[in-house]
């Protein structure tokens, strides 16, 4: 079971979003993302950011930055001297932060999910160093803002903030992780509002590396299908303000959707492989099921960690048969990788936000690539646009080393 850094109050506050911003290659924002999301479309294409022409795959789904970042607090100085990774976080708390209404503070906390933070900017360092040992020009910058806090400072900076910055590296569950970990901290009456959320960005050591391991789709990412040969990255980042129901109604701000669970659980079967039965997930998805106080049969969509990889997807199948019971017939499932690929410690941050989107919009995200469904699979997969009354949805998101992490979202009304 979890369990909150703090004691729970006698009164448990509940905890709603008032704020989402969210970058993929879909495009920058929520409403390009919802109409992608929602129509099933794919954003991968050849890779430009490194040369990946020795790679057995040359594709991945690479965010089109903006010529120019919104206005912030930042310097003429660190705005030029943002990174990658820390230009996708910043559009995605801008964003997230507009929407909030939220003043600066020195009493909000961030929590970020991450797992490779600056990596490009290690990358830079390195081949610097091997090419031109003696030429140091850069070298501070890109080793101050390789380290993953660093990013957080930049988005503390440039809205204000003076809280504290907390970073959790669970490998694909990160930004789930970063969520759950806000949420907690409300619940337990450590902090009235917390940032939180979740970003990766697209690098030649994680690319290659998947490659190498055979791990990356050589043809399309095709989750729950029977015929998937694995995975597709990405980059990109999700934030959403958090804060307590009485916060956002005392000052009048629109609520998204509200938060009513959360678990993580750890598998220790194999390093990078699930358990075959996906004991680990099933029982993230119970106990915040238990925690949220609702059944599988009020779950009205699932939002699949679902990678496309064929030990992940058989594992989650399996977890969600046995957690779903004589629900899991009519439970639809997608996995919204099969547009943005696979975005690592930022993946549980923007699936929690397309969850908000089809808790708004009332829609499912489909899979428009998957063709024959997974004998395995006992559930409905979302294969086309759709419209759906949906007021409840659980999100799931695991990575290597076992870690395991459900989310449940309600929608406001």
């Amino acid at each position: 079971m979890n369990f909150p850094a703090h004691p729970l109050p006698a009164q448990v506050p509940r905890v709603v979003v008032t704020g989402a911003g969210i970058v993929t290659a879909l495009g920058l924002g929520w409403q390009k993302n919802a109409e992608g999301f929602r129509t099933g479309k794919t954003a991968f294409r050849p890779v430009t950011l490194f040369d990946a022409s020795r790679q057995r795959v040359k594709t991945a789904a690479e965010v089109d930055l903006p010529e120019k970042m919104p206005a912030t607090l930042l310097s003429a100085r660190q705005s030029a001297r943002l990174d990658r990774a820390s230009a996708l976080l910043l559009l995605a708390a801008i964003e997230a932060w507009q929407q909030s209404g939220w003043q600066a503070s020195d009493e909000i906390p961030l929590v970020l999910g991450t797992t490779s933070g600056g990596m490009p900017l290690g990358e830079d360092y390195f081949r610097q160093a091997v090419r031109t040992p003696r030429l140091h020009r850069r070298q501070p910058t890109r080793a101050f803002h390789y380290q993953s806090h660093s990013q957080g400072r930049i988005v503390l900076d440039a809205l204000g903030l003076g809280g504290s910055v907390n970073i959790i590296s669970n490998a694909c569950a990160s930004g789930a992780c970063a969520i759950g970990q806000a949420w907690e901290l409300i619940r337990s009456g450590a902090a009235e509002k917390v940032f939180a959320g979740g970003y990766d960005v697209l690098s030649q050591l994680v690319f290659s590396g998947f490659d190498a391991l055979q791990a990356l789709s050589p043809t399309r990412c095709r989750p729950f299908d029977k015929n998937r040969d694995g995975l597709a990255v990405g980059e990109g980042a999700a934030m959403l303000t958090l804060e307590t129901l009485a916060s956002a109604q005392r000052r009048g701000a629109e609520i998204l959707g509200e938060i009513i669970g959360y678990a993580t659980t750890i598998d220790r079967h194999h390093l990078t492989q699930p358990h075959p039965e996906g004991n680990a997930a099933f029982a993230a998805m119970t106990q915040a099921c238990a925690i949220a106080g609702v059944t599988p049969a009020e779950i009205d969509y699932l939002n699949a960690h679902g990678t496309g990889t064929p030990l992940n997807d058989s594992a989650e199948a399996a977890a969600i048969n046995q957690w779903a019971g004589t629900r899991a017939a009519t439970l639809p499932v997608s996995s919204t990788k099969a547009s943005v690929g696979h975005l690592l410690g930022g993946a549980g941050a923007v699936e929690a936000v397309v969850c908000l989107m089809a808790l708004r919009g009332q829609w499912l995200p489909p899979e428009l690539a998957l063709e024959t469904p997974d004998p395995v699979c006992k559930f409905p997969l979302v294969t086309q646009p759709q419209a759906a009354k949906v007021n409840t949805v659980l999100s799931n998101s695991f990575g290597f080393g076992g870690i395991n992490a459900t989310l449940i979202l309600r929608r406001w009304m």
